[in-house]
């Protein structure tokens, strides 16, 4: 699973649901915020306060900014904690795992087939230079030169899809994290237990690929990479499904239909700038993803069949919370904006926009058959229009403000700022 999507430059873009990410306050003493600290309670437990500042007297209506529990160890000054608001958890009712359970059987015949047996596989190796080859160097050196002619900006977008690709372990305690369909003892053999683990063994290969290519490249700081990484994987994730499969499938439906687009954009890009070893390498990657997002959006579309109510109810409330990137914790050690920057430059250059976020809300009602869905409660109703009219309406805004953006580039006007990414050695990019 990866992340990728864009938050327009202009503020029109950014109010809408598709571009706003959970709110959270970040604590990291002595390093990154030295306004806020930790506060050890009686029962051991710590919670983020702000600490007044001697220059300036603060309102002490925001003396206190949250009251979060969070156990941290004694080391945990040298780490850098973000704290997400609000979590809610465990919201499915029990009877519900019940139909998952029921499901085992159906899943077992259905969705295990669509992975891939390892020795079908493609492998990142397949697709580097053969570091056993007499000519490994001869490659290497081949891989460079066409590296050079892709610009900065395009490998903000590429680092970035990779940096989401390695940040694996989160997304597989997050499937682990679903009542009904977790992977109980790690070596479970039920049919959801064992997806998880090969799906997670197949995504892996995506991420080490994308290393290994940065890494050759020389076009890229990988120390600074590499911190991104340990941070982002630190840091996990809050995406509101709230522990429901209901939720959850919707969320990775959508996330997998959208990084086949940003892989295949990406591809795209690689390819118009002559690079054409790279545009296979994102469009190997793009093919998996379509084909996990087969195996979701079945999973969905047999929840609809048998529960539709509760499917309706999980996929009206993912669109009502927005789909939060699995990268919006991402940091580097310095910018505290960073997915903001990032996902402004894949916007800019059409990596992955409002458009396509669009794209992907319209294509799962068709998918889904939302509109034609019956046996619905009163309440399953209204979450039925409300799906099938949110699409038009931030396709027009949508629309509005490219169009905007787009006079406002033919006038030649900013439309905005640069921006150093430690990623390209502080280099500047347009956002």
């Amino acid at each position: 699973m990866a992340l990728i999507i864009g938050a327009p430059d202009l503020q029109m873009i950014r109010t809408m649901p598709a571009f706003q990410t959970p709110k959270v306050s970040c604590s990291l003493q002595r390093y990154l915020r030295p306004n806020k600290r930790w506060a050890a309670t009686n029962d051991g437990v710590y919670t983020a306060s702000r600490v007044q500042s001697t220059e300036t007297k603060e309102d002490p209506a925001e003396t206190t900014i949250m009251r979060k529990k969070a156990l941290i160890s004694s080391s945990s000054s040298s780490r850098r904690r973000q704290v997400v608001e609000d979590q809610k958890a465990h919201t499915m009712p029990p009877e519900k795992m019940e139909i998952f359970k029921a499901l085992e059987g159906w899943a077992e015949e259905t969705i295990l087939p669509l992975l891939k047996p390892v020795e079908q596989s493609w492998q990142p190796q397949d697709l580097l230079p053969d570091s056993a080859s007499e000519s490994f160097m001869e490659e290497v050196e081949e891989l460079r030169s066409r590296s050079r002619e892709l610009p900065d900006e395009y490998f903000v977008c590429l680092v970035g899809d990779m940096i989401t690709e390695e940040a694996l372990p989160t997304y597989q305690t997050f499937l682990n994290s679903l009542d009904g369909i977790r992977d109980e003892t790690g070596a479970s053999l039920t049919s959801w237990a064992t997806w998880t683990r090969a799906w997670t063994a197949e995504e892996n290969r995506h991420g080490d690929l994308l290393n290994k290519y940065l890494y050759l490249s020389g076009r890229v700081d990988m120390k600074q990479i590499e911190k991104t990484i340990q941070y982002l994987i630190g840091s996990g994730m809050y995406v509101k499904t709230e522990n429901s499969p209901y939720h959850g499938f919707v969320y990775t439906s959508f996330q997998e239909r959208a990084t086949a687009v940003a892989h295949g954009n990406t591809g795209r890009l690689a390819k118009e700038h002559g690079d054409v070893q790279l545009a296979k390498v994102c469009g190997m990657i793009a093919a998996d993803e379509k084909r996990h997002e087969r195996a979701y959006t079945t999973i969905v579309e047999k929840l609809f069949e048998i529960d539709p109510d509760g499917a309706m109810f999980g996929f009206a409330d993912m669109m009502k919370k927005n789909i939060s990137m699995p990268a919006h914790l991402v940091y580097d050690g310095r910018d505290e904006n960073l997915f903001d920057h990032f996902s402004a430059v894949a916007q800019r250059v059409g990596v992955y926009t409002v458009g396509d976020y669009v794209d992907i809300l319209e294509f799962l009602v068709g998918r889904w058959n939302v509109e034609k869905v019956t046996g619905l409660s009163a309440e399953g109703r209204k979450a039925q229009e409300y799906l099938c009219s949110l699409a038009p309406r931030m396709r027009r805004l949508a629309e509005r403000t490219t169009h905007q953006m787009m006079n406002s580039s033919s006038k030649g006007e900013e439309t905005g700022n640069m921006v150093a990414f430690t990623w390209v050695f502080d280099r500047k990019v347009k956002l």
